[in-house]
């Protein structure tokens, strides 16, 4: 005979391994997302899957766990202004917005990170070499935690454009990289802002593989004059929408 507790503890295992078993992401925003292969950008061609993939459905396990990251944040990891003894060259700007679900309601506790090129349009990377300055007191990385209403900020230097080698004269539009972590370790994604009214939008082909307007269009940031500061920085708000009908185009899809 099996006793009552007993019974719930069991009827509760298999509660919880048919939700295992039936709890999915939904998959009908992928089309807002570049595709892999994208032949205007070269190094997809190399890289892109050559066989079409297989989906893996997320169980209970990966959906609510481990968490990565999130208890390293520092008070001041979200200003990269005073990550070193002096301020960096270039346009101080405040980037901020929230982090959102698909019916626009705010992700709480999810880590931001961001990496950018400084105002020359150069990184701090052996393989950056763009015969452009280093700024020694400019690192290029940030991170932060979304607040309760899935709110986040970061102080930066408004990134410069830069040549990358993929055809003749191509340069990238100015950009801040994004990566988000939700609660799970498989659940990061990484998209890409730029800065509204860049006159190198239509020639980049990393930014046009989006091919649907209205989604290119989610990686503009909005001049938000409302959080500028005056004599100070001027302010850009981006939201990141983490799936749905307005998804923010993601580079991993």
């Amino acid at each position: 005979m099996v006793r009552d507790g007993a019974r719930r503890l069991l009827t509760m295992r298999e509660d919880q391994q048919e939700v295992s078993m039936t709890f999915t992401y939904p998959v009908t925003s992928n089309a807002a997302h570049p595709a892999s292969l994208s032949p205007g950008y070269k190094s997809s061609v190399l890289r892109a899957p050559m066989k079409p993939l297989i989906p893996m459905r997320h169980t209970l396990t990966e959906l609510t766990g481990p968490v990565y990251g999130h208890e390293t944040v520092r008070e001041h990891d979200n200003d990269l202004t005073i990550q070193h003894k002096s301020e960096p060259l270039g346009e101080r700007i405040i980037v901020h917005g929230h982090v959102q679900d698909e019916d626009g309601r705010g992700v709480p506790n999810v880590l931001v990170e961001l990496w950018q090129a400084n105002a020359c349009g150069r990184y701090i990377h052996v393989r950056d070499q763009h015969p452009a300055p280093l700024d020694p007191n400019f690192t290029g990385a940030g991170r932060t935690q979304s607040d309760a209403s899935g709110y986040y900020k970061f102080i930066t230097i408004k990134p410069g454009a830069y040549p990358w080698g993929n055809h003749h004269n191509a340069w990238r539009p100015a950009h801040i990289h994004f990566s988000v972590f939700g609660h799970a370790f498989i659940s990061r994604l990484v998209t890409q802002m730029y800065f509204p009214g860049d006159p190198l939008f239509p020639f980049d082909p990393i930014f046009n593989a989006v091919t649907d307007e209205k989604a290119r269009m989610r990686m503009v940031s909005a001049f938000d004059l409302e959080s500028t500061q005056p004599e100070w920085a001027l302010a850009y708000r981006f939201n990141i929408v983490l799936r749905g009908r307005n998804a923010t185009p993601m580079e991993n899809n």
